[in-house]
């Protein structure tokens, strides 16, 4: 295996792929656990490396993963992250809170893990089952934090969380973010059969930190825990959020005058967050936008208070403003597209998160027209989305909110439906046009709202925003 880090991970990256990748192909019935527990013996049980806590729900999970691990690596704590997707960097999927591990450590991950897999003979494999890629993957994130020598890992469940690949670890901590209606064929066609499967990482007495859910999710939640004498912690009977407030840097106002927009953040979202569980308030200026990411600071703080009682406020306030994750509300511009006043990426790809996305628009906007006292456009929407998503009643969420709209595919992975989702748009009477060549829509989208001097928003999903930043990279190149 090659001793260069990129070249080391591509190669790793092939191997990999020779496996079942639900990411990219959903299936059914391909969720277990026993052959997670079988490798994890056959290397030694990296599981069990350092403690961690585990995150699952349906939205906010990888947030409430980065603002945890800022909050520990601010106590000072080397913690490794495993999160998905990534959106240009596999790498992206395992690291520490705010960088990747070192070269050494990737390169000698995949090679132990290779060499394992490679050696066992498939009869030998539980129900003779081949090992899936999200099983190597959390493999090798586990071998990448015990290589690492990390303090502490926080760990971000892929889908639902009974069954998933993660679910072999003991946390010192469960979290479980808001559960909506998703992956219905996958995870149960009610909110009370989703709720089962993610309250699956709750373990026997083990605290379990608890996003605001409908009554249905809550009272399966608990009754897992009860039954497991798990401590069920509500953040909104546990946390008050005030002063939440965007913060615009004058600098970012300056830039959009004079068409010099730079390096993010160029906005906060400024709040305090008091609990009777602190001796005083956490205040965030957090990097990821919308008031969703402030309950996730909730959490996340309360989850660490939980594991550190001793922990400072003001340490928290200050790991969960340092979190950051690409396509939540990204906000950049294009030093090639200078008229566009700015850009957000952001891979909502629900009913819920669109809404949420929509909400964090509208509030950005009103903020930056009393900063600047002149009125902003109406962006230009960019939108794909995966075919199992429910886009008619996403659709809605856009009307009167968009000057222009093209629709298109979310690159070539996940498979779509352009003309399903056009059929959703037009039966709420929203004018739209479809390109399904995505890099001819990316391409036509830009070109235009550079010349009409319009913001851009690129929603819909995490592979859509990940070609429209391989396109503005490429530009750069």
């Amino acid at each position: 295996m090659s001793t260069n880090s990129d070249e080391s991970l591509h190669f790793f990256i092939e191997w990999i792929d020779r496996y079942l990748n639900f990411e990219r192909t959903p299936k059914k019935n391909i969720f277990w656990l026993d052959t997670m527990k079988f490798l994890c013996e056959k290397l030694h049980h990296p599981e069990t490396y350092c403690p961690c806590f585990h995150v699952a729900g349906s939205k906010g999970k990888g947030s409430i993963s980065a603002m945890i691990a800022g909050i520990l690596e601010e106590k000072g704590l080397r913690t490794g992250v495993y999160t998905s997707p990534h959106i240009l960097d596999f790498k992206e999927r395992v690291g520490y809170g705010n960088k990747p591990f070192e070269f050494e450590v990737y390169h000698k991950s995949a090679y132990e893990l290779m060499n394992v897999v490679d050696s066992i003979p498939l009869e030998e494999f539980p129900a003779q089952r081949p090992v899936t890629w999200f099983e190597l993957v959390t493999l090798f994130a586990m071998l990448c934090f015990r290589n690492a020598r990390v303090d502490y890992a926080v760990w971000e469940v892929g889908l639902g969380g009974r069954l998933d690949a993660t679910n072999v670890v003991q946390p010192v901590c469960c979290c479980i973010g808001p559960i909506e209606l998703e992956h219905k064929e996958f995870l149960g066609d009610t909110i009370e059969k989703i709720a089962k499967e993610k309250g699956g990482i709750i373990k026997k007495a083990t605290p379990v930190v608890c996003a605001r859910q409908t009554d249905e999710a809550y009272k399966a939640l608990q009754d897992i825990a009860s039954s497991l004498n798990a401590p069920f912690i509500q953040v909104e009977k546990n946390a008050r959020i005030s002063n939440a407030v965007y913060n615009i840097r004058h600098n970012f106002c300056e830039s959009i005058k004079n068409n010099t927009l730079k390096d993010a953040p160029f906005i906060t979202l400024d709040a305090d967050i008091s609990s009777p569980l602190f001796q005083k308030d956490v205040h965030v200026a957090l990097q990821m936008l919308g008031d969703v990411q402030v309950e996730n600071a909730a959490l996340a703080a309360l989850a660490v208070k939980h594991v550190f009682p001793d922990i400072d406020e003001s340490m928290i306030g200050r790991g969960a403003s340092r979190a950051y994750l690409p396509a939540r509300f990204e906000m950049t511009a294009s030093s090639l597209h200078p008229n566009i006043p700015f850009i957000v990426l952001d891979g909502a790809h629900t009913a819920n998160s669109i809404h949420i996305t929509m909400k964090t628009y509208r509030h950005i906007v009103v903020a930056l027209q009393d900063k600047l006292h002149e009125s902003m456009q109406k962006p230009f929407l960019l939108f794909a989305c995966a075919a199992d998503k429910d886009v008619e009643d996403i659709a809605i969420h856009f009307k009167d909110e968009c000057s222009r709209i093209v629709l298109t595919r979310p690159g070539n992975v996940k498979q779509s439906d352009v003309q399903r989702a056009a059929k959703a748009f037009t039966s709420e009477k929203i004018d739209c046009t479809v390109i399904e060549d995505y890099e001819k829509a990316i391409e036509v989208l830009f070109d235009t709202a550079n010349k009409e001097r319009v913001p851009v928003l690129v929603a819909g999903s995490f592979y859509l925003v990940a070609e429209v930043k391989s396109y503005l990279r490429n530009l750069q190149l």
